[in-house]
């Protein structure tokens, strides 16, 4: 019995601690129930906070947004604004110098026109000069290239020789006039013409039997005549064909007079060596006149390749570019 109630306390002790540890641990677990209610009530107005500042958030991103692009919009304006001045000021800056390039290129462009149709370098070397004396008093830095290419073209033009155009067209229609007075290879009449014209006259006082036989033998001498003809259609020229082939002469001549006032010089050139071959063949080789006709043909060809008029390309094209602000 003695034994009983130590062991009757002792279990008394043991179920007053357990009683005391559960009470302690219910607290416990009261408090953490009340700890996370209060975390999970802190959690959910964290939430709702943080869903408004979302919003405001997302409010704010669509009025930045909406301010960066009136933002931008203005910036272009500004932009464009600013360009469109500076294009003004360099409009402003460069008026005069862009007149005076166009002025001088519709100058230049006008005496090449002019250069062509006369066939003569004058307007052409004018113009130029002209335009360098308007740069010489402009002095731009910008516009010395385009005074040196002016300076270049002068130079080679003036270096360039040329034929007188007029006075080509002055001989074509001097040898034209001339073809009829040239003897063909087979006259016959013209040929005992000058040896008529050759004779020295009888002396008076001669007896008239000897003047008689003179003047037979001459008659005889005018029925036979030998020469020589290198082209063999010459002697079977007729003289109905006689007076074709001069007039096909006279168009030879005036195809070429025409070609060179359409500036075709290689034309003419053809054609005058086409003439040239055919006085050599139809006509009488040992005539003066037939000699300087051939001469002036000869003169003629070695004129045509000098009337070309130089070109002023290299000055245009800077011209050009400077227009254009390059």
């Amino acid at each position: 019995m003695r034994v009983a109630r130590p062991v009757f306390y002792l279990l008394l002790l043991l179920t007053g601690l357990a009683l005391a540890a559960s009470v302690a641990l219910w607290q416990r677990l009261g408090a953490i129930q009340e700890q996370l209610a209060r975390q999970s009530a802190e959690s959910g107005a964290n939430a709702i906070e943080a869903r408004a500042l979302a919003r405001q958030a997302q409010e704010l991103a669509r009025d930045t947004a909406a301010r960066q692009a009136v933002a931008d919009t203005r910036l272009n304006e500004v932009t464009q604004q600013r360009a469109q001045l500076d294009e003004l000021m360099q409009n402003l800056s460069r008026s005069r110098d862009e007149n005076l390039v166009v002025d001088i290129e519709s100058a230049l462009r006008l005496a090449q026109q002019q250069a062509q149709l006369t066939l003569s370098a004058e307007p052409l070397l004018a113009a130029l000069a002209t335009a360098e004396q308007r740069l010489a008093r402009a002095n731009q830095p910008r516009l010395a290239r385009l005074r040196s290419a002016i300076s270049r073209d002068m130079e080679r033009i003036k270096a360039t020789s040329l034929s007188d155009v007029a006075g080509l067209l002055v001989r074509l229609d001097e040898l034209a006039r001339q073809v009829d007075e040239l003897p063909v290879a087979n006259a016959v009449g013209a040929a005992s013409a000058a040896a008529q014209a050759r004779r020295e006259p009888e002396p008076a006082t001669e007896p008239w039997w000897r003047r008689l036989g003179a003047l037979l033998r001459e008659e005889a001498r005018a029925l036979v005549r030998v020469s020589r003809i290198d082209q063999p259609e010459a002697a079977l020229l007729s003289p109905e064909q006689s007076f074709f082939l001069r007039e096909n002469l006279k168009l030879k001549l005036l195809d070429a007079r025409l070609s060179l006032l359409a500036r075709q010089t290689d034309l003419a050139r053809a054609d005058v060596a086409s003439a040239a071959t055919a006085l050599a063949k139809y006509f009488d080789p040992s005539s003066r006149r037939t000699q300087a006709a051939a001469a002036t043909l000869q003169q003629l060809q070695a004129q045509l390749r000098n009337v070309e008029l130089p070109r002023i390309d290299e000055t245009l094209a800077l011209l050009d570019a400077a227009a254009a602000g390059r």
